[in-house]
């Protein structure tokens, strides 16, 4: 690629012998084998006409997204080939090329729908994310081409960039927006990686049709204007920008930049102390993350995609921030994913205390981070080892400390690291193999949590060593046997959310801590299409109360104050109120029980104490009245309560998701209510420039007619609309319809649309 410096190395050339990882790589190897492809292949099959070989599974599977987890296994396995190079999982990879290729249409069109869909999103009718679903399809078969050289792969891609070329060149300038307001996944990503293989011009213009210009330019002005957008939706158009800036001769600096203002957007001011980001799938306000931890926190497609931005962004800078986070995240968050005795995945990870990990079930969920866990846990071995060739020297970076072996044929080079983090500070380099170029640079990151960078020699020498930007710089001529001996001090730490300063988490060295908070009522919900989420419905106590001292002293002493235990790595509290009952651990390792990763930490005495024991009750008190809640304006959940429309489309405007309905348009939802009582409807609306004529139907029945607030500045409120018992009467759902009565302006319904029963309860939506 043109623009990057540094190369990872590739999946063969690394295997990694630690323990945990080895586990993890194994379930999910032993999930892969178990699904029976024919059933990922049937709707492909279906589109051209052709006899389904097995039906199709059941979940996600068997809606609009259908073929999704297709592309998402198919990559899974081409890295797990790369890894292992075990012949059945060549002949998997083979046995999916023919069936696309077979299932592929002339046109080049290739789908486990019909193109309907994509008709629909130009059209403003509901349609759930054609274009990520081809995004991830595609995806699949470049990453089976790059791994196995399967020509026939080639030409499926090939083929299928070029109906993609056909159909957005038809889009105009309004056409080509109006597509790109419905999730595209990394469309421009994959595109861009299509033209790195064929060349063609074609495909280059199809990729850049899937540029966001007008975001880009936000977040390259420095704008932080992330607050409500879709996380997973965002972050994959950033990973376009930046793989453009890589494939592209010549690109300008401008979408590079782009991508380092937004990742440093993310990080800095979004992002809780697992590297997770987003509540609900949306970013919040910068820095309001505090306000915004529920059991809905982190999904985890979003830290797949983080990661792959971040370590593109090493390979082009070279800078070290990027290698920390990608550390930290894939231990606290990737790795936190998974559980180790089923193999399992995560949609969401929550940051509020007391709830607990909720994972996927094997044949019927398939999520969308179902299939992001299957890469993820099949390339758990990439981006340790890095390598450049700098004024015709190599460089060997190590960018995550984790045992394994690297293999270099053209350098003649093996080495192998013995790491154990964080069970042992200590760390050794052995050079195995060397040939003739022997006199490479070995890099070493210094991880951003370690106490000290300078314990580190080469078979007791310190000759050649020296340190720079955040790295250790090994420079000698190396001989077999060689070995670099290493000591990353570990400490603990705390880390507290900008809109909360009492809201702490602790770290030891790279892990982040959870405290065990007992197995008890562990039952699950349902949120979006069939997302299994955690319930809380008891009363957890998530706040520790400092004795003895203020809570300055007590954090300045924190390893005094939360002592481990032995050589264990379980932690227990000093001078709380809670000494006795909890116990931290690796949060990663957490996969039981209920957990808290963050706990405010108080005086007792505290006017802060006392302001937080209110407002938790106003909070308890709105989530015993809530009936049913939706996030607006965010496609899965507004399936669930099965949107219907007509002239409308869901945008982001004024900081908040929302959903449109033009001059004499309408939408509508099927909510939950409360049979036989009085129920109320709390939603957000806008005052912003000229008010607009509305209306709102219970089942055809008229409730009100009101007219939003006009003027300026923007300001979102909030309206309580009341539905009278003889309305609800013995019903469990009605449906809710908003029209536009206006002629002339947009009405726009805003953040969460939520049914409450009962009196007395004080909304916490108001902003």
């Amino acid at each position: 690629m043109h623009n990057v410096k540094t190369k990872s190395v590739s999946l063969n050339e690394v295997v990694v012998n630690d323990k945990y990882y080895k586990n993890a790589f194994q379930k999910e190897l032993e999930y892969l084998d178990s699904l029976d492809i024919d059933r990922l292949l049937a709707g492909f099959r279906e589109v051209k006409g052709l006899e389904a070989k097995a039906e199709v599974y059941p979940g996600w599977e068997n809606t609009e997204i259908k073929g999704h987890t297709l592309g998402h296994y198919l990559a899974a396995i081409s890295q797990a080939y790369a890894s292992t190079n075990n012949p059945k999982l060549r002949r998997d990879i083979d046995y999916i090329v023919d069936e696309l290729a077979h299932s592929q249409l002339d046109s080049g069109y290739l789908f486990a729908s019909g193109e309907y869909l994509f008709d629909n999103v130009e059209n403003s009718k509901p349609a759930w994310v054609p274009w990520y679903t081809m995004h991830k399809i595609l995806e699949g078969i470049i990453l089976a081409y790059e791994v196995t050289g399967n020509m026939k792969a080639y030409d499926v891609m090939n083929k299928l960039a070029d109906w993609v070329y056909k159909r957005s060149s038809g889009w105009d300038e309004q056409l080509n927006l109006l597509v790109l307001k419905v999730e595209y996944g990394g469309m421009n990503d994959c595109l861009y990686d299509v033209y790195s293989h064929t060349g063609k011009k074609e495909h280059l213009i199809a990729a850049h049709k899937f540029d966001e210009i007008e975001l880009f330019k936000e977040i390259y002005e420095g704008r932080d204007i992330l607050c409500d957008l879709h996380a997973n939706t965002t972050i994959p158009k950033f990973v376009g920008a930046m793989k453009r800036y890589m494939v592209v001769d010549d690109c300008e600096e401008f979408y590079l930049i782009a991508a380092q203002n937004f990742w440093d957007m993310v990080v800095n001011n979004h992002t809780y102390i697992t590297g997770g980001n987003s509540e609900w799938e949306h970013f919040g306000k910068p820095n309001i993350l505090d306000a915004e931890r529920t059991n809905c926190n982190c999904e985890t497609c979003n830290t797949y995609n983080m990661l792959k931005l971040s370590k593109g962004l090493y390979q082009i800078t070279g800078e070290k921030k990027y290698l920390d986070f990608y550390d930290n995240t894939l231990t606290n968050a990737i790795l936190s994913s998974q559980n180790p005795e089923t193999g399992m995945t995560m949609y969401f990870q929550p940051m509020a205390t007391g709830y607990f990990k909720v994972y996927s079930t094997p044949y019927d969920k398939f999520w969308c981070c179902t299939g992001t866990g299957m890469e993820n846990f099949t390339k758990l071995n990439d981006a340790i080892y890095y390598i450049a060739n700098k004024s015709n020297k190599y460089e060997v970076t190590i960018g995550r400390y984790v045992s394994s072996e690297l293999t270099l044929e053209d350098m003649s080079l093996k080495i192998k690291m013995e790491a154990n983090y964080p069970e042992n500070e200590k760390s050794n380099i052995t050079i195995l193999e060397v040939g003739d170029k022997n006199d490479f640079v070995l890099k070493l990151r210094i991880p951003d949590w370690s106490l000290s960078h300078d314990i580190i020699d080469v078979g007791g020498s310190k000759e050649g060593i020296t340190w720079k930007d955040g790295f250790v710089y090994i420079e000698r001529e190396w001989s077999k046997g060689d070995v670099i001996n290493i000591t990353w001090k570990m400490a603990l730490s705390y880390e507290s959310l900008q809109d909360n300063p009492q809201a702490i988490a602790f770290k030891y060295g790279p892990v982040v801590l959870s405290a065990s908070l007992g197995a008890e009522d562990m039952e699950v919900s349902n949120t979006g299409v069939d997302v299994t989420i955690p319930t809380r419905n008891m009363d957890i106590k998530d706040y520790l109360l400092i004795q003895g001292m203020t809570v300055e002293e007590w954090l300045d002493n924190i390893e005094n104050h939360l002592v481990r235990k032995g050589d264990s790595l379980e932690f227990y509290l000093k001078n709380t109120d809670e000494d006795k009952n909890l116990v931290f651990r690796p949060h990663f390792r957490q996969y039981k029980e209920r957990y808290g990763i963050y706990f405010n930490i108080f005086d007792k005495d505290s006017k802060d104490y006392q302001l937080y024991l209110k407002e938790k009750e106003m909070k308890r008190q709105l989530e015993l009245a809530t009936v049913d809640l939706l996030p607006v304006g965010n496609d899965q959940y507004e399936l669930q309560h099965q949107v219907e429309g007509e002239k409308t489309f869901a945008t982001t405007r004024n900081g908040y998701k929302c959903r449109i309905a033009n001059p004499g348009g309408y939408f509508s939802y099927k909510m939950k209510v409360k049979a036989h009582k009085e129920n109320e409807i709390l939603i957000m609306l806008a005052k912003e420039g000229q008010s607009v004529d509305y209306e709102i139907y219970v089942d055809d029945n008229l409730i009100m007619e009101n007219t939003t607030i006009g003027g300026w500045p923007p300001k979102v409120y909030e309206e309580r609309i009341l539905i009278p018992k003889d309305l609800v009467g013995d019903k469990e759902n009605v449906t809710l319809r908003f029209v536009n009565k206006s002629s002339t302006v947009d009405f726009k319904l805003y953040g969460q649309l939520r049914m409450v029963s009962g009196t007395g309860v004080k909304s916490m939506n108001n902003m």
